[in-house]
């Protein structure tokens, strides 16, 4: 890789990194003088890492200082960062920015959780990131990670007596809505991994 292509890369590593560290410290200070004042600071932290946007986040920050410190990515780890990511910023786009209205401190934090990060770790994986090494059959085992998440969601809302998301309250919504919810971000999943493998082999070529 040419010399000025790899402080390109470390660079946007950092700046991705950097961004993402400062928006969960700053989600979860402001949860700790709310939830956190009243419920106390371990049932805070819990439902702080209930968030697959907390999550999606802490695993891009991650994937970040890996790159900074000079190694490579897998492309398959390198894309489910992506299709994770991506995921968070769309549906938070589709179905839940219109569930409230942050201000001051909460809209910083919100806007670089679900916006500022995915739009940039999207940016650079798909323009800086090596290209060629991706496989669409991978995609069974991508789909372990929402899996995962489904099962540790629903684990933290019956220690929590809520689920994270509005669209996972099973108790609340019933479980024909529950199920067809489940189905259609798992749709979500599979054709972003379609469309991260469809610009995977357009970038190798």
């Amino acid at each position: 890789m040419p010399a000025a292509r790899f402080l390109l890369l470390r660079g946007w590593a950092l700046l991705t990194a950097l961004v993402a560290a400062a928006s969960l410290l700053l989600q979860f200070a402001l949860l700790m003088r709310g939830i956190g004042a009243s419920l106390g600071p371990g049932v805070a932290s819990l439902r702080f890492f209930s968030y697959f946007t907390i999550l999606s986040n802490l695993a891009v920050c991650l994937g970040c200082l890996w790159l900074c410190s000079g190694r490579a990515l897998r492309p398959t780890v390198a894309a489910t960062l992506a299709l994770c990511i991506g995921v968070t910023g769309l549906i938070y786009l589709l179905a839940l920015q219109g569930l409230w209205q942050p201000t001051g401190l909460q809209w910083w934090a919100d806007a670089g959780l679900h916006y500022v990060v995915p739009m940039l770790y999207l940016a650079g994986w798909a323009g800086l990131l090596p290209h060629g090494g991706l496989r669409w059959r991978a995609l069974g085992v991508v789909l372990l990670v929402p899996l995962a998440y489904l099962g540790w969601a629903m684990l933290t809302a019956s220690w929590l007596g809520s689920a994270p998301y509005p669209f996972l309250e099973v108790q609340r919504i019933g479980s024909r809505a529950f199920g067809l919810s489940v189905l259609r971000v798992g749709g979500v999943f599979v054709l972003g991994w379609t469309l991260l493998w469809a610009v995977d082999r357009w970038r190798r070529r």
